[in-house]
């Protein structure tokens, strides 16, 4: 039991899934500190902050940490050290254009700047980005090694020292935005540094970046960065088009926030099983090894299909509960049509693990640009659709209520998950053969076989020799 135990701990799976639901959990909790320890005005600084740094920083490392993952898995030490380089070399060069973008305009339009709140985002944004640098190349040559206790370990260092201050700035100190942000920017500076004296960084090859690893890189980055920055519209989309409508405004997009946190609970396990997934799929692929990479993507596809729809099926029948948990005493009057909404987006998670697996199955075989159309046309499908739903409905029907508006636009939601899936899997084909049938089959495959190894070991191993031979023969 023991033994199981401690393979179990040591799962990628499981160290990857632990990663992203302790930094999720931490992220939730620095949230709730920050907004009763920062007055209103305050706050607000701080959102402009984070929100343009974050979306920068999506830009930056968009164009390296995909396309780094992809190339390191399964080069020479030589090449390795070139596309590392290559890494540091463009980080370097962004963080030097925003640095000549973003002062120049602070020191010609100091005012204007500090009126309109990004004082914080203009003044300390190069900072962030060369403190974040080190541990977030850190990071995609830890996933291109599956290195994922290390991972668990920056990420916990990050969040956690950030809450630490946090919670001493609430009870102690009450500063400012702005050495809130500096102390966010120390939390990254401590984290580099873990990074950097562990090696983990590959700092030491920042020299060694030649012009083919510059290409290769920005030429897979480009696509990347834009299934990026479609991704991170796919999401908001939804509130940003609900918040423009008159009739449903901050109303609606309060009441569509709450059973959209279902699917946030499901893209934790996405993100952590992808993370697993494209090392070993990016190393098929340069190995050309196509038989391996099909059962890869089948078992991984068909596995998190099988693990979300019991999820699925207990968040349905208690989806009251979780809109109480969730929004409290003055939502629980509507729960039963915020329910129907959740109902949709637990279909849309069914379908969320092929999607998601297309996708970076695309961008392992080496066609960035294949996922990039993807992403796009999902998007457009999605904002098409919700612009039918919450301005074309509402004209022709306007006595609807606001929640069945919403559960128009959670349909669509359906809708473009759907295109994304269908499409994913045509380009995909056009790759390598992939059919629907297998990917439940390897799924449920694994799952037996997890419950033989666990529990019958010789069941297990006896099918292992039996399959061998049937190889063998054919």
């Amino acid at each position: 039991m023991f033994a199981t135990i401690r393979k179990i701990i040591h799962d990628q799976n499981f160290l990857s899934l632990t990663g992203n639901t302790i930094t999720a959990a931490l992220g939730f909790l620095t949230f709730f500190v920050l907004v009763r320890s920062l007055e209103t005005d305050v706050f607000g600084e701080w959102v402009l902050f984070i929100t343009a740094a974050t979306l920068v920083d999506l830009l930056r490392f968009g164009i390296t940490r995909v396309a780094l993952t992809r190339f390191l898995s399964g080069v020479s030490v030589e090449e390795r050290r070139h596309f590392i380089g290559s890494s540091w070399l463009i980080g370097l060069l962004s963080i030097l254009f925003f640095s000549i973008l973003l002062y120049p305009i602070l020191i010609l339009f100091p005012e204007p700047i500090r009126n309109s709140g990004f004082y914080l985002f203009f003044m300390w944004y190069p900072v962030l980005a060369f403190s974040n640098l080190p541990w977030g190349n850190a990071l995609s040559i830890l996933q291109a090694d599956e290195e994922f206790g290390k991972i668990l370990l920056l990420r916990f260092v990050s969040v956690a020292s950030f809450l630490v201050y946090l919670v001493l700035n609430y009870y102690l100190w009450r500063m400012s935005a702005e050495w809130v942000v500096i102390w966010y920017i120390l939390t990254n500076v401590l984290t580099s540094m873990i990074s950097t004296f562990f090696n983990w960084d590959g700092v030491k090859y920042i020299f060694h970046a030649k012009k083919y690893s510059n290409v290769a890189t920005i030429q897979f980055g480009k696509y990347s960065m834009g299934t990026s920055i479609g991704s991170s519209l796919l999401k908001s989309a939804d509130a940003f088009i609900i918040g423009l409508s008159p009739f449903l405004g901050t109303t609606g997009v309060a009441l569509y926030s709450i059973p959209i946190k279902y699917t946030e609970l499901i893209e934790i396990i996405v993100r952590s099983f992808s993370a697993t997934a494209f090392p070993k799929l990016s190393k098929a692929s340069i190995e050309n090894d196509l038989a391996r990479f099909r059962k890869i993507f089948y078992q991984y596809a068909g596995a998190l299909t099988f693990l979300i729809i019991p999820i699925g099926i207990f968040f349905g029948i208690f989806a009251k509960e979780f809109i109480y948990l969730i929004g409290g005493k003055e939502y629980l009057s509507l729960s039963g049509e915020l329910g129907i909404i959740m109902q949709m987006f637990i279909i849309f998670t069914f379908l969320l693990a092929i999607d998601r697996f297309t996708g970076i199955s695309l961008d392992a075989l080496n066609k960035p640009d294949k996922n990039f159309y993807k992403t796009i046309a999902m998007t457009s499908a999605n904002i098409i659709g919700d612009l039918i739903a919450v301005f074309v409905v509402h004209a022709l029907f306007p006595e609807l209520s606001v929640v069945f508006i919403l559960i128009c636009v959670s349909i669509v939601t359906i809708g473009f998950e759907i295109v994304g899936m269908m499409l994913g899997m045509y380009f995909l084909n056009k790759e390598i053969t992939v059919k629907y049938a297998p990917i439940f089959k390897e799924g449920f495959l694994f799952y037996r076989d997890l419950y033989l190894k666990t529990f019958r070991k010789k069941q297990y191993l006896y099918n292992q020799i039996k399959s061998g031979s049937k190889n063998r023969i054919k």
